[in-house]
């Protein structure tokens, strides 16, 4: 199978490595680029994880041209593959796989302490604002795009009918069954869900992680994941800052209608990068919601001109 950025030149071929878990000693393939001067010179990282379906394999050359353009390493983990299977979909082991590719790409290259960033789409806006609630030391700042926030509520939305859609079917195959199938399931399924955990970017002591979540209004009408999940995570970084948070009547509008009544100042902002008109943005001290027109998509040139005016030093495993 052609790797991306392999087939027309327009980005620049990527290269594998075979990474060790730290838990249970099987290998997990990672796909990476860097430029030549983080060889000698510290240099950002941009960590992008796949979607829900996806694996390391997946086509996200247009997040790679990104990278290639601000002269930044690359670093594209597999976390157990597709969303399918039991140490899949935001185990403990998918999250240790991106640390353990994380720790092995610094030992390889001079990565900047202060510009180790994180993004993905989908199943890796959900890996996306999970790694930031479980790991918020580890990285200086996040890019969530239409990610899952909550893993049961999502299950719900897929079985609408009582006939579970293929993911509803997916997320059992994860989980071991649908919420409610025993306490350590759902327990599980709130390990696996953003929304239990992103609380901890923000930090009493100054220093909270940035988390930019943007979502298309059109997504959970046209695509597979209601703009809630990503209004209801902002809000629990909201509510661990004291910050105002987005009303119960706001989300329904959202949902319902697809716009505000009465948009506040900060809803009526523009956006050069991302392109579209806004229809609810909201900040909590370093974090931020965007909704935006269109649906269940991204725009890495918004997410890049985000994150690279963010700077937050973090450890690295520079070792052998």
């Amino acid at each position: 199978m052609p790797l991306f950025g392999q087939e027309d030149g327009s980005t620049p071929p990527l290269q594998r490595f075979d990474v060790v878990s730290s838990m249970d000693g099987k290998p997990q393939p990672v796909l990476y680029w860097a430029p030549e001067q983080a060889n000698v010179q510290e240099t950002p990282l941009l960590v992008f994880l796949h979607s829900w379906s996806g694996d390391y394999r997946q086509d996200n050359s247009k997040w790679l041209k990104q990278a290639v353009e601000q002269g930044w390493i690359f670093l594209h983990p597999n976390f157990r593959g597709a969303n399918n299977s039991p140490q899949a979909g935001g185990s403990r082991w998918a999250r240790q796989d991106i640390l353990d590719a994380m720790d092995e790409i610094c030992r390889r290259f001079r990565v900047d302490p202060e510009r180790v960033y994180l993004a993905g789409v989908s199943g890796g806006g959900h890996m996306s604002m999970l790694m930031a609630g479980h790991h918020p030391d580890r990285f200086s700042a996040v890019s969530a795009w239409v990610g899952i926030s909550d893993l049961a509520e999502w299950h719900r939305f897929h079985t609408r009918g009582g006939t579970p859609s293929k993911y509803a079917k997916m997320i059992e195959a994860c989980l071991g069954g649908p919420p409610g199938t025993s306490e350590q399931i759902d327990a599980d399924y709130r390990d696996r869900s953003p929304l239990y955990h992103i609380a901890r970017a923000h930090s009493a002591v100054g220093n909270s992680l940035p988390v930019a979540i943007w979502a298309g209004v059109d997504d959970g009408h046209s695509g597979s994941v209601p703009v809630s999940h990503s209004l209801l995570a902002f809000n629990q970084i909201a509510l661990a800052g004291g910050s105002k948070l987005i009303t119960d009547a706001e989300i329904r509008e959202l949902l319902q209608q697809r716009r505000l009544t009465v948009p506040t100042h900060e809803d009526l902002q523009t956006d050069a990068a991302l392109g579209r008109k806004i229809l609810l943005r909201r900040r909590a001290d370093s974090s931020m919601v965007t909704i935006f027109a269109g649906g269940h998509e991204s725009i890495p040139e918004a997410a890049i001109e985000h994150l690279k005016g963010q700077r937050r030093r973090v450890p690295l495993q520079t070792g052998s």
